[in-house]
Formats: structure tokens, C-alpha cells, sequence
């Protein structure tokens, strides 16, 4: 059952994703040959709710103990390792023609750009995502409820901190769904392993890797106020990726209104438009230096900074981060030629201010 737990669980976000009341959103992409924009249901923060209550109701009734997810994880993470493959493989082959040479590099990233399903009303990109954040919920939610049964009163005040701040991660991300529509993601990548594999396997499993290993572990006694600056580090990563998101958004939607008091400063070739004031001033993705910083408060407030496992979260935001920052400075060239250039010498900062 620990194998089968993945494919039941995004069962049922897919079935509640369907049936549960949604808003009907327009994206930033359009659709291909058109100039009409994606539209998108949404509805996460009512899935993530009603799953989370059934977890509730299955713990309470003793049909299934609050920790259970911690006590198969290892057998849950196969089910979703051979749950991801297969999806992965199904919606690379069954979509030709390929995007690119080789059919490895189709696999690893996709050759559909924004697959829909019911003209909108199950979009496959929102969809893994909410799959992937439901779960990593329900494994925090497992994680700490296992740390509380092993210690009771003695639990650790920095575990159950961390849990929170994973907790908040989740549900601010579904609050602010639409404008993730208007992310990297949704502009620039396919449907793949990468993607597929990614949300069903990466993002729920690895991402409770804080917790994963150290659940088991007695409270470190960290301080109450170095567990403060902890939090001070994960909601400074969380202003700065949440604002940088934020300001993008709010200019795409309503260009030339100030955000939070940031007048849009702009260059342009008279077809497109940068900001170049605000967080996008600062550095070209200062919304990357918040990811990292949030992952590493959460880390830190686990009490255990001294074990390499939990380090592993925000090291993989280092690899990913800095290489998409590459890469999309190389598409970003491509598109807008000339004024990319100039942008690069007004904001000369790749991701962190003054120093790179």
C-alpha cells in the first residue's frame, strides 16, 4: 500500500481538482498561432484543504495513522519514482514529432509546451505542480506528527518550526497561483521527465528532506532567538522571491501602476518592454537568491546544520537556479537582441546584488 499511496493520492487531487469549485484565469502565454491568451481553472487552495482534511478524518477514525506516510516513505518514493517514469515516457511518445535530435533530450524535457485537457479545465503543467504540493504537504504533516508520537512534550520546537515554514511555502504558492502563469516555467519549458518526474518524485520527497532526516532526531535545544533568525532568514528569501514574482506580474497585468510604492521603470525598442527598477534592479533574478535563502532557514531551524543530507535542498537550488539563470540569459538574447544587452549593463548582477 506504501507503493500504491502516490497513484491513490494524485487520484484523488485529480478527481477533487475536476470536481471542486475553480476561477477561470487568462495566462500570460497565448495559445500557438493565436493571439488569444491560455485560460486556466484554478483551485488548489480547496484541494489542498479537502486532501488534508481527509488525512485528518483517516488519522482520527484509526484507519490509518497519522505517520503513515512516514513509516512507508521509502516505499512511497518507489511508487512515485515508477509513477513519474511512466508518465513521463507516455506524454513524450505518444506526442510527436520531436523538438529536438535526440529522443533522450524529448524525454528529459518535453515536446509539449502547455498541454490541456477540456479546453482549460485540467491544465498538465498546474496540475503537476498541485500534485507536487499537495503531497509534499501531507509528508510534512507525516514527518511532524512522527517526530510527536516518538518525543510528546520533549518534541523539538525547531522541527515543528520547519514544518510550519514548509507548510507556509505550500499554501502561499497555491494562494498565488495565477501568478505563477507568468513564471519561467510556464514560459519557457515542455512537458517531460524533468517536469513530470520532477513534480511527482522531486518536489514532495526531496523538498521534505529537512524533515526526512532528522524526524527521528531529539530536540537539538537550539535558542529561541537563533530559531528567530532562522525565520528572519527564510521570510527575507520569501519577500525577495515573492516580491520579484510580484512586481513581474503586477506590470504584465497593469503596466505603468507602481507596486508597493516601485515606480516601473522601463527600457524598450519600441516592441519590447524590461523593468529595470524594484527587486528587478537589483539583479536579474534576485527572485533565486529568496529560493535559496528560504530553503536555508528552513534548514537551519531543523537545529541539525551540521548534517549534510538536509543541506542537499538548498545545494539543489544552487545547481538549478544558477544554471537556469544561464540559460535564460542565453533565450533572453535570443529574444530580445539589443536591449538584453542593455539591460545586462543597467542591472549587471546575475542574482545577487553586488557580488554576482
Amino acid at each position: 500500500m506504501g507503493f500504491l499511496a502516490p497513484f491513490i493520492i494524485i487520484s484523488a487531487i485529480f478527481i477533487l481538482s475536476v470536481l471542486l469549485p475553480g476561477r477561470w484565469v487568462n495566462g500570460y502565454i497565448t495559445k500557438p498561432g493565436s493571439k488569444e491568451k491560455m485560460r486556466y481553472r484554478l483551485n488548489g487552495l480547496p484541494v489542498l484543504f479537502v486532501v488534508v482534511l481527509i488525512w485528518f478524518l483517516l488519522g482520527y477514525f484509526d484507519v490509518l495513522p497519522y505517520d503513515w506516510l512516514y513509516i512507508y516513505r521509502w516505499q512511497g518514493v518507489a511508487g512515485a519514482f515508477t509513477l513519474g517514469a511512466i508518465f513521463s515516457l507516455e506524454i513524450v511518445v505518444h506526442n510527436p514529432p520531436p523538438v529536438r535530435k535526440s529522443i533522450f533530450a524529448d524525454i528529459f524535457f518535453g515536446r509539449l509546451e502547455n498541454p490541456q485537457l477540456w479546453g482549460g479545465r485540467v491544465d498538465v503543467k498546474m496540475m503537476l505542480y498541485l500534485i507536487g504540493a499537495v503531497i509534499l504537504e501531507l509528508n510534512v504533516l507525516s514527518f511532524a506528527a512522527h517526530h510527536w508520537m516518538l518525543f510528546g512534550d520533549m518534541a523539538s520546537p525547531g522541527i515543528y518550526l520547519a514544518c510550519a515554514l514548509i507548510t507556509y511555502f505550500v499554501v502561499e504558492y497555491l494562494i498565488f497561483e495565477e501568478v505563477h502563469l507568468y513564471t519561467y516555467d510556464f514560459i519557457a519549458e515542455r512537458v517531460g521527465f524533468k517536469l513530470g518526474w520532477g513534480c511527482i518524485v522531486f518536489y514532495p520527497y526531496f523538498y521534505s528532506i529537512s524533515l526526512w532526516t532528522t524526524a527521528h532526531l531529539p530536540d537539538a535545544q537550539t535558542p529561541g532567538w537563533l530559531l528567530g533568525i532562522y525565520v528572519l532568514i527564510f521570510f527575507s528569501g520569501w519577500g525577495l522571491a515573492r516580491g520579484a514574482n510580484m512586481q513581474k506580474y503586477f506590470f504584465k497585468k497593469y503596466p505603468g501602476r507602481t507596486f508597493l510604492g516601485i515606480e516601473p521603470k522601463t527600457i524598450t525598442d519600441g516592441k519590447n518592454t524590461l523593468l529595470i527598477s524594484g527587486f528587478w534592479g537589483k539583479s536579474r533574478h534576485i527572485n533565486y537568491l529568496g529560493e535559496i535563502l528560504m530553503a536555508s532557514g528552513i534548514i537551519l531551524c531543523t537545529g541539525y546544520p551540521s548534517l549534510i543530507w538536509p543541506w542537499l535542498y538548498p545545494l539543489y537550488y544552487v545547481a538549478l537556479l544558477f544554471t537556469r539563470q544561464s540559460d535564460d540569459d542565453k533565450r533572453c538574447e535570443l529574444k530580445y537582441g539589443k536591449l538584453w544587452k542593455t539591460y545586462k549593463e543597467k542591472v549587471p548582477y546575475r542574482i545577487i546584488p553586488y557580488l554576482y
